[in-house]
């Protein structure tokens, strides 16, 4: 880590993620895309042996990945060198049925897959369930541990370290993504730097909004969860819950009540778009131009590129105003009640390489967890036609050296729903803000209560 350069020091610095609702925040809010859903097979058939020779056994793995992933075409090109094996994945966007499901099969001791994708935000949930999990300390997982960054390692990792639950995927630092052709069309800089600077307070970001909207009859940004995101993630030390003694802290957490105020002011001027997260109108109006902003994850890209295909180029990237948090970021385990932990392991180890988490961020923007690759060219250097040719990777290190540690415990998913839901009802029922507010708040209160 001391060779690292600059990029790779300050994204080892990144916060030790408690829990984001991540690949970031509640229901539908991860890594991901609500877009692929279902199962798909990478598989090939079984090669010629030699007469007399016995043949490899066949292995067939079950994968459950999470979000906008390249993972299964990873699976397919792992299937072509190792015939004998079958991988058969499975994919869903919404991260809270996800882990739910995961939850349900372990507890009812069947219909678990072998490989889980486990999204940083439900690490709790499942850290200390070691019974349930191969280690993968005994599976070798210790002599690669040094690859990847040693905070990231951690979050997998029990107290002593004896135990690891997971392989480190990708992180998500938080950065704006935007149409260059919309901003020229409003009179707005175009390029990273000027764009960035134009919106760098929030205070600034929502007049930029207001005159955006008067001038083109269009909403600035597309929706309200992340907007809402993008404000609470910036919070000090902790959102919802106390570090100290796990106390909701929601209602006095003045970061939350600036992001609650600020994504109701977006809606009742009317410059945050009527879409939800996930929805096929949501990534409808990325491809037509229906709002200029899209603020999320460095994952977030593949989403991008997925949804508006048709505004290949118009697309770049800036900084958050403010600052910038982290959402999201998975691990990859092996719950136990697979029968081929080791070819399990082989596949997941091969999967999180540095060439494949390279190849993972160039075509899915998932920024890598191997510090080697930030200094690397191929990934510094890397052109996104997509964005214009920006060099993205440049932008997602910006964004990693402004990310500030902070705490979400484990209760911040169903937290984070309530005023989410309270958001909803302004939008769409044109309910009074306070009184919404309030109510989140007493559920939340509610739900610390209980647990």
């Amino acid at each position: 880590m001391n060779k690292v350069k600059h990029l790779a020091l300050s994204l080892v610095a990144i916060m030790l993620v408690g829990s984001l609702a991540a690949c970031g925040g509640s229901n539908a809010e991860n890594n991901a895309s609500s877009k692929n859903t279902g199962n798909n097979a990478a598989s090939t058939s079984e090669p010629a042996k030699d007469e007399g020779t016995k043949p490899a056994e066949k292995i067939e793995l079950s994968f459950w990945t999470l979000g906008n992933v390249n993972y299964e075409d990873l699976a397919k090109e792992y299937t072509k060198e190792h015939p004998n094996v079958t991988i058969k994945v499975q994919n869903t966007g919404d991260q809270t049925a996800h882990h739910n499901n995961l939850t349900t099969a372990l507890s009812a001791g069947s219909g678990a897959p072998d490989i889980f994708q486990l999204e940083i935000g439900f690490m709790e949930r499942f850290i200390n369930a070691q019974d349930k999990f191969y280690n993968l300390n005994d599976l070798g997982a210790k002599d690669i541990q040094a690859n990847y960054l040693d905070w990231k390692w951690k979050q997998a990792s029990s107290v002593d370290g004896s135990f690891q639950l997971g392989l480190p995927t990708d992180i998500g630092p938080t950065v704006v993504y935007y149409r260059t052709d919309l901003a020229e069309e409003a009179g707005l800089p175009s390029d990273p730097e000027g764009f960035g600077g134009a919106i760098d307070t929030w205070d600034k970001f929502a007049t930029v909004a207001k005159a955006f909207k008067e001038k083109t009859g269009k909403p600035f940004v597309d929706l309200t969860d992340l907007t809402f995101n993008a404000l609470r993630d910036q919070s000090a030390d902790e959102i919802y819950f106390s570090k100290a003694d796990g106390s909701f802290i929601g209602d006095t957490n003045p970061q939350v009540r600036k992001a609650y105020d600020f994504t109701v002011k977006g809606i009742q001027e009317g410059w945050i778009s009527n879409v939800m997260l996930w929805s096929p109108e949501w990534g409808q109006g990325m491809n037509d131009g229906s709002f200029a902003v899209v603020m999320g994850p460095a994952w977030m890209a593949g989403n991008v590129k997925s949804n508006a295909p048709d505004s290949t180029g118009k697309w770049k990237i800036a900084q958050l105003p403010e600052g910038a948090g982290n959402w999201g970021g998975s691990f990859l385990t092996l719950p136990k009640e697979g029968k081929h932990s080791k070819e399990a392991y082989d596949f997941i180890a091969w999967m999180d390489n540095k060439d494949n988490q390279l190849e993972s961020f160039k075509t899915k923007g998932l920024m890598p967890s191997i510090p080697a690759l930030y200094e690397d060219p191929a990934f510094v250097d890397f052109k996104d036609e997509f964005f214009g040719g920006q060099q993205t990777a440049v932008e997602f290190g910006k964004a990693a050296n402004r990310v500030k540690p902070v705490y979400y415990g484990p209760l911040h998913d169903q937290t984070d729903t309530f005023f989410k839901n309270a958001l909803k009802n302004v939008l769409e029922k044109k309910a009074d803000p306070a009184k919404e507010w309030d109510e989140a708040v007493k559920q939340a209160k509610t739900l610390a209560e209980r647990s």
